[in-house]
């Protein structure tokens, strides 16, 4: 059986400009920047980052200093890629919005997005038809919000469609049921829990679609930082169960949020076949 890979937009718009003769081999190459690096002081940007997987490098705020930040993000910006921060103090985030005309600062979250065009903070299709995949973001408890918020504006920097599910923990096993019909609609869904972390595999026996799972580290004595979380997440004997890291709502959102890129490629590459043919 053959099997083929949508190209991204951007990649398909210079393959054409190279067949159309609007571009030739080198133009193209530097377009792309396949293998294009920027270097500052004390950081490389790998701005062909975007070409290769989809989406541009990601920083990480956390002990960078805010000149360092606005140096790279600017480097983005230039390059035409949307810039996305994570774990960015309140401080540090005000004096890199200083410098930039478009930005949003989720406190939550701690992230920062910055673009060259005015930023909203609402889903790309805040439709209640969801004509397009969406990922399903489930937290157990309410003290797990800032890791869900992390996730959340993960998906919202990649134009991925978000339906939120706040505080459905186990503990109260009726909340969870109340919302089984929209969570099926789902394409993925990231499960956000602490404690004992059993939201994953109550989820996971409901629905038919990807599960990754969050652990954080919110809980009593035996919670041990969110490790109890995690091993009982690893431990989940719902098939479509996967794990990430403690705390790690960026890394959930961003597995998440290209599993439904890809799908909503498919998709659109299908729709292209049946209108050509």
């Amino acid at each position: 059986m053959k099997t083929s890979e949508t190209p991204s937009p951007a990649l398909r718009n210079v393959l054409e400009s190279v067949a159309a003769g609007a571009l030739d081999v080198d133009q193209a190459i530097k377009q792309l920047g396949i293998d294009q690096a920027v270097t500052l002081e004390n950081a490389t940007v790998d701005i062909g980052r975007a070409t290769r997987c989809r989406f541009g490098e990601v920083i990480y705020g956390e002990g960078k200093p805010p000149e360092l930040i606005v140096s790279i993000a600017r480097t983005q910006l230039q390059h035409g890629q949307p810039v996305l921060i994570t774990r960015l103090n309140a401080a540090d985030a005000n004096a890199v919005a200083d410098n930039f005309e478009h930005s949003y600062y989720h406190a939550n979250a701690r992230t920062m997005r910055i673009a060259n065009s005015p930023i909203e903070n609402f889903d790309p299709e805040p439709s209640p038809l969801r004509s397009r995949p969406f990922v399903a973001v489930v937290t157990a408890g309410s003290t797990d919000n800032c890791v869900a918020a992390e996730a959340v504006q993960t998906l919202r920097w990649m134009n991925v469609v978000t339906d939120e599910f706040n505080d459905i923990g186990v503990a109260g096993p009726q909340r969870l049921l109340a919302v089984v019909p929209r969570l099926r609609r789902a394409s993925v869904i990231v499960v956000i829990a602490g404690m004992e972390a059993a939201l994953a595999s109550a989820v996971g026996g409901h629905v038919a679609c990807p599960i990754v799972a969050v652990p954080t580290s919110v809980g009593y004595g035996t919670n041990f930082g969110g490790v109890t979380a995690l091993l009982g997440m690893l431990s989940s004997c719902a098939s479509n169960v996967t794990v990430v890291g403690i705390d790690s709502g960026f890394k959930g959102g961003y597995v998440a949020g290209l599993i439904v890129t890809q799908l909503e490629d498919a998709i659109r590459s299908a729709s292209d076949r049946l209108s050509s043919s």
